[in-house]
């Protein structure tokens, strides 16, 4: 609850957060009273008299803002963000005037239509899940029955050696050199990369204990990994650790959209197919893997929260490793063809 302040009157006056209308403008209710504790009681009884009305009056839109309300402080900044922008781009409409009590089956239904009509399979799933999680904390009575587009594989491009190459030739002597070489021979994120500082270089170790994030106020914070997992210590080849010696505070002054941003414009200067820096860790991963590292310690290199989030996003197969494996099981089909 908020703190109540003095007036000039000499009596208290406490506001307390209401809703967030479809314009995403924040309303508050006003209670004051002679005492501190009176106007404190005085919220407390309406705060518990709107949260029993809540379910049959709230609509959904509402409901989403109160659910990230709850919520923002356990989520990550990130989540929380992406979870915000969908609900002004996709709560705002009919179904988000709704009151929760009024909301159907059919009419989630035809939501999920709509949005699959204008955006992709995997932000018509997020909409979904920020949805459900609403729908289960402020109308647990309601069971979601819908059908939701199928999932649609990425089309991502994995950079392989050759690329790798020639890309830290063309930024070589460059803060987003050191960057490149962290993420493709770590793989750190580029959050975990940007709050790294001298503090966490252990002779050919670097410790990864912290992350910068961007949170819902537009600022760049320092702040724990999202995950246990997160938490490691990776051993980098000594020509790297070369390259941050001499570094103090933080090894990395930029933001990690700044990153994004230099390396974009690296990409196109030097010729490269398109491929983003998060795929970095694509690269590293699959390299890994081509070469014969259990699952297990690329697990643990990489950070991943779980092996299935691994094999499923980045057990990428480069394509010059493809063909030559591809050529290795041909010659011993053709091998085998005369002796038939």
């Amino acid at each position: 609850m908020a703190t109540p302040k003095k007036l000039p009157s000499g009596n208290w006056r406490i506001q307390v957060y209401d809703y967030t209308d479809v314009y995403g403008k924040k309303h508050y209710k006003s209670f004051t009273a002679p005492s501190r504790n009176q106007v404190k009681l005085m919220a407390a009884e309406w705060e518990a008299g709107k949260a029993e009305k809540d379910p049959d009056n709230i609509n959904l839109f509402n409901a989403v803002g109160k659910y990230l309300e709850i919520k923002k402080e356990v989520l990550s900044p990130s989540t929380v963000r992406g979870y915000m922008s969908l609900q002004r781009t996709h709560f705002s409409g009919s179904l988000g005037r709704k009151r929760l009590k009024d909301l159907t089956d059919t009419a989630i239904q035809v939501w999920i239509g709509e949005l699959s009509a204008k955006v992709g399979p995997k932000t018509v799933r997020n909409a979904y899940a920020l949805l459900s999680a609403t729908l289960e904390m402020f109308h647990p009575d309601f069971r979601l029955k819908a059908t939701l587009p199928a999932r649609q594989r990425p089309e991502l491009y994995t950079p392989n050696d050759e690329d790798i190459k020639k890309l830290l030739a063309h930024v070589k002597g460059k803060e987003l050199e050191i960057a490149i070489l962290l993420a493709a021979f770590g793989p750190l994120r580029r959050g975990e990369i940007c709050a790294l500082t001298d503090k966490d270089i252990h002779g050919n170790f670097v410790t990864v204990n912290k992350s910068m994030v961007f949170t819902p106020d537009g600022l760049w914070i320092v702040k724990q990994p999202k995950t246990f997992g997160s938490y490691r210590s990776v051993e980098f080849p000594p020509f790297v650790i070369e390259k941050l010696s001499g570094i103090k505070g933080r090894i990395i002054k930029a933001t990690p959209d700044q990153i994004s941003n230099r390396f974009r414009r690296a990409i196109a200067f030097s010729g490269l197919p398109h491929f983003r820096f998060h795929d970095l860790r694509h690269y590293s991963a699959s390299i890994m893997h081509a070469i014969g590292v259990p699952d297990q310690y690329i697990l643990e290199r990489g950070g991943w929260s779980s092996d299935n989030v691994m094999k499923q996003v980045y057990r990428n197969v480069i394509s010059l490793e493809s063909a030559k494996q591809n050529k290795k099981i041909n010659t011993h089909f053709e091998q085998l063809s005369g002796l038939l």
